[in-house]
């Protein structure tokens, strides 16, 4: 199936969404004053690590730097340095900017620009890991061997200076032709090892279509958007990570002091009906194998692949946070985050995502040997629950800028046809879902059209007002 799209775009204004819900981007000024005079409570004591080459990988527009890699081959394996922008050294504990974030939760993303968890003074600026400036870093170790399974760990406060940044495109286009920057040349044989590594402890990826809404002139278009193989090398980096912390935190666990990132494992139910649907679409799924290694296996660019990794969807949810402190004799299944396949944390992206501060603490005092600071013990449960809120609302304001997106596209469409994918079939009062390819919808489908075909669809509603869009089953396609 081509995913070739013809440029549709039209005006669409996002501030109802913003408004909607509460999200308002001015940062109080007292705490933006704060962020501009914040130093580094650690400095003099960091170990400089600014002769390491650093660099960054991020979406092109991206300031908001908060991971920097450095990743080498040795005669044993591979030797990870990965540099997170240290934010409990530079934020106060109980400061005005410390009650502000913790309250925002999260960075939000809107196609006409973020509502961000810190002021850009801070995330933009002192403490984005830009190139060509020092910073104070919580600084990852990682030593792997040649399967790049990790043999030890650690986390430390240090001082970095990263050297270039590029984004997945650049990465990918240099892996390509031979010409990765020094710093990057492992990356590639690390992440195909970490991948596989992921597949064989029971790890679940998904390749869907994902839905992109970008700026095209004054107006506005739905793309898919690109996933490239630096984008999985690179996700493997920030997925270690998160997984040596949760093992640090674990192995201290008498402390009872930690958070972790869990998801529990796929209901049985779910599995059973995704072999149904293998089987009616004739994909060989051989009893011992993983539901992972099935997916990883597709070809997200057939009807089959297609489908199955939409019914997968089923297969991931329940994500959560879980503080070990509530726990008295956890289960593997309560610790573990199933679509990785082991316990893992968030301590990679601080600048967007509470959380990763008071994690990120937890793990430099363990490895340090010291206690943990009391602002974290105080503050980690609660900053447990505004994440749990706010990745709510996150999950609901990225649909409801595609859904407006879509509606406001394909409003001077109605009673146009469409070809499709059925990617489920109707069951009982809910609809079929299909995916249209140009432009690129993902949307409900009345008149029960056969699941896996490809079929003729009529846009039946597209309404701004309520941003939803709807259509109704004419028939196979070219029929």
């Amino acid at each position: 199936m081509e995913l070739h799209q013809r440029i549709v775009s039209a005006p669409v204004d996002f501030g109802a969404i913003r408004s909607e819900f509460g999200l308002a981007s001015d940062y109080p000024a007292e705490a933006v004053s704060e962020a501009r005079d914040a130093v580094d409570a650690f400095a003099g004591t960091r170990v400089d690590r600014t002769d390491i080459e650093f660099v960054t990988i991020d979406p092109p527009s991206a300031m908001d730097l908060d991971q920097a890699l450095h990743i080498a081959r040795t005669p044993t394996g591979f030797t990870l340095h990965y540099a997170i922008t240290d934010l409990g050294a530079v934020i106060v504990p109980g400061g005005v900017l410390a009650r502000e974030s913790e309250a925002r939760g999260q960075t939000f993303y809107l196609p006409d620009g973020n509502v961000p968890l810190h002021p850009t003074v801070l995330s933009e600026g002192t403490a984005s890991l830009l190139p060509g400036v020092d910073r104070p870093a919580a600084l990852w170790t990682i030593e792997l061997d040649d399967k790049a399974v990790p043999q030890s760990f650690s986390v430390t406060r240090a001082l970095v200076r990263s050297r270039e940044r590029f984004d997945y495109a650049q990465v990918q286009a240099a892996a390509d032709t031979g010409t990765l920057h020094p710093s990057l040349v492992a990356l590639p044989e690390f992440g195909r090892l970490r991948i596989e590594a992921g597949l064989d402890q029971g790890a679940i990826s998904l390749r869907l279509p994902a839905q992109d809404v970008v700026r095209h002139g004054d107006n506005w278009r739905l793309e898919l958007e690109p996933r490239t193989a630096a984008d999985d090398w690179n996700e493997q980096v920030s997925l270690l990570t998160g997984m040596c912390a949760a093992r640090i935190m674990l192995a201290h666990n008498g402390t009872r002091i930690g958070l972790l990132r869990t998801m529990p494992p796929p209901a049985e139910s779910a599995i059973a009906s995704m072999r149904r649907t293998a089987t009616a679409l004739g994909v060989s799924w051989p009893a011992e194998m993983p539901v992972g290694r099935l997916l990883a296996g597709l070809d997200a660019n057939t009807p089959a692949g297609l489908v199955l990794m939409s019914e997968a969807t089923s297969l991931l949810r329940g994500a959560g946070y879980t503080m070990l402190g509530d726990l008295d004799q956890p289960t593997e299944d309560q610790l573990t985050h199933s679509a990785i396949g082991a316990p893992y944390a968030h301590v990679t992206a601080p600048l967007r995502r509470l959380a990763d501060r008071f994690t990120t603490e937890v793990c430099l005092a363990l490895c340090a040997g010291t206690e943990v600071p009391q602002w974290v013990v105080d503050g980690l449960g609660t900053a447990a629950e505004t994440l749990r809120r706010t990745d709510s609302v996150a999950g609901k304001v990225d649909r409801a800028c595609v859904d407006l997106t879509e509606a406001t596209v394909l409003a001077p469409r109605i009673g146009t046809e469409f070809s499709a994918l059925v990617l489920r079939e109707a069951n009982g009062s809910r609809p079929a879902e299909i995916f249209v390819a140009d432009p690129p919808i993902l949307g409900r489908c009345e008149g029960r059209p056969p699941e896996g075909e490809h079929v003729s669809v009529r846009l039946a509603v597209a309404d701004v007002a309520t941003r939803t869009i709807a259509f109704e089953y004419n028939g196979h396609a070219g029929h």
